[in-house]
């Protein structure tokens, strides 16, 4: 955590709890350097444990923090984080526009029609944030977390023009390996536009 840089905002998808961690977002609200922002009534949590200064989005609100402009738009997912809350709070992706750059952070989604509305709405990416895990056995888990195979379609469909691999490598989440999503994406992607990184690793992207 002290090698971290000054953060300043941290967004939260939904408030599963490989997404919402309340002990990690202690120590960070403890630093006093960052805004948090959530999904629509996802705030009253955050706020029971002093995790401030919390803004909440619906989709289509926006908030300009730091100089940049955060969008809140839809994702295809679920919330809760026990047996009798299930979707009493809303889940979401980020669509953050910085001068002359583009960041969409997909979240936790399905795959779906969103996509391109997303880019029709801001256009192509800078770079996306795809998540490519957790979608084993489909029955179930397709409505709510994409393929590696759905997270190409969705890369193209969004004309990004970096994006990068998330939600896969670190918790068992789904009845696929845990490395199985990277190993499928690489045979998936037509080029390597489609970044994959390892836990602490990162990439320069112009």
């Amino acid at each position: 955590m002290d090698d971290l840089p000054d953060i300043d905002a941290v967004l939260i998808s939904h408030n599963h709890y490989d997404h919402l961690d309340l002990p990690t977002l202690r120590r960070l609200a403890v630093r006093g350097l960052s805004t948090f922002i959530v999904a629509a009534r996802c705030a009253r949590l955050l706020r029971s444990e002093k995790i401030e200064p919390v803004y909440e989005l619906d989709w289509g609100e926006s908030l300009t923090t730091s100089g940049i402009s955060i969008h809140c738009v839809p994702a295809l997912h679920f919330s809760a984080r026990g047996i009798f809350d299930r979707n009493k709070t809303l889940w979401c992706g980020y669509a953050i526009e910085f001068p002359e750059r583009l960041v969409y952070f997909a979240g936790d989604t399905g795959f779906g029609s969103h996509f391109a509305e997303i880019r029709e709405k801001f256009g192509a990416p800078h770079v996306a944030l795809l998540p490519i895990g957790a979608y084993e056995p489909r029955w179930f888990m397709s409505p709510v977390h994409m393929t590696p195979e759905e997270a190409v379609r969705a890369h193209e469909i969004l004309g990004a023009k970096t994006s990068i691999a998330i939600h896969h490598g670190t918790f068992q989440l789904a009845d696929e390996g845990i490395d199985t999503p990277e190993q499928q994406l690489m045979a998936s992607r037509r080029d390597d536009s489609f970044v994959i990184l390892k836990n602490g690793q990162f990439a320069e992207i112009p």
